[in-house]
């Protein structure tokens, strides 16, 4: 008996552990799931919203929070020459580049444009990468927050870089250029003849994270049914092989102790048959 309690101790201990388990991932995909709720709402607030002036966001006015996706506008020149492309990029099923452009604003402070991205050509490299128009142009664009250096620390080749990571790309472009934010191109006044690939927007799907957190919960409960099956088996199979062997107790007795019982009955029934034939 005790080493059945033991045993079934250490079982609901398993169950807890996984419970706890289960409890911090469903935690961990409900925290998931408002994330992603707070990234939708920000988009349907900002996406559409009316531009306002690049100057109002430079220099610490934009908070990825409260600003992401909002349009804004600015005028001055490309820095054709300080081109960057930004190499394994998923847009259009494939691993393609993305364009990065600086601008100079007429007070040569440099904001960076995302204008699209390219496909790679046979050796990996684009073929072509349409060119940004030349002279005063005035671009519309919606903010996104840079990027991260990537974790594996790998590198790119000269003109490119691995991720938009705006200090890196300022090393590149000059002090003056802003990375609190770089822009995703919307529109060009004049627009060229040929521009890159659009960037897909961003997706209103809410994502599975809701109905993983519940399921995580249901696993947890499962747990702990799974244990109460496996204790009530083992007590169940306990009193079978119990009653075995009171059975086969009783078929090793000797033939004259199980006479008595038989001769008690026969006496029995020839009573209630003199009764009946009264």
């Amino acid at each position: 008996m005790k080493q059945r309690a033991a045993r079934w101790s250490v079982y609901v201990v398993i169950a807890i552990a996984f419970a706890i388990a289960c409890a911090y991932l469903s935690n961990w995909q409900f925290a998931r799931n408002e994330q992603r709720a707070t990234m939708l709402a920000l988009v349907a607030a900002n996406y559409d919203a009316a531009p306002l002036p690049v100057e109002d966001m430079l220099g610490g006015g934009f908070t990825a929070a409260n600003d992401e996706w909002h349009p804004v506008t600015m005028t001055g020149r490309y820095l054709t020459d300080e081109q960057l492309l930004v190499r394994n990029r998923a847009q259009g099923g494939t691993s393609a580049f993305e364009v990065l452009v600086p601008f100079e604003l007429a007070d040569g402070r440099i904001v960076v444009v995302d204008r699209g991205w390219v496909a790679p050509g046979e050796d990996a490299v684009p073929a072509d990468v349409p060119a940004a128009p030349d002279g005063e142009v005035t671009v519309t664009g919606r903010m996104r927050p840079g990027e991260a250096l990537p974790r594996s620390g790998r590198s790119a080749p000269d003109g490119q870089v691995p991720t938009i990571h705006l200090p890196a790309v300022a090393e590149l472009t000059g002090d003056t250029t802003e990375t609190g934010f770089y822009l995703l191109m919307v529109d060009e006044d004049p627009a060229p003849a040929t521009r890159p690939s659009e960037l897909a927007s961003p997706t209103d799907d809410p994502g599975p994270h809701l109905s993983y957190a519940i399921q995580w919960i249901l696993f947890a409960v499962m747990g702990f049914v799974f244990i109460a099956y496996m204790i009530r088996t083992e007590i169940k199979a306990r009193r079978e092989d119990a009653e075995e062997t009171d059975d086969e107790d009783d078929d090793e007795l000797p033939t004259p102790a199980r006479r008595p019982r038989a001769r008690r009955k026969d006496r029995d029934a020839d009573e209630e048959d003199a009764l009946l034939d009264a």
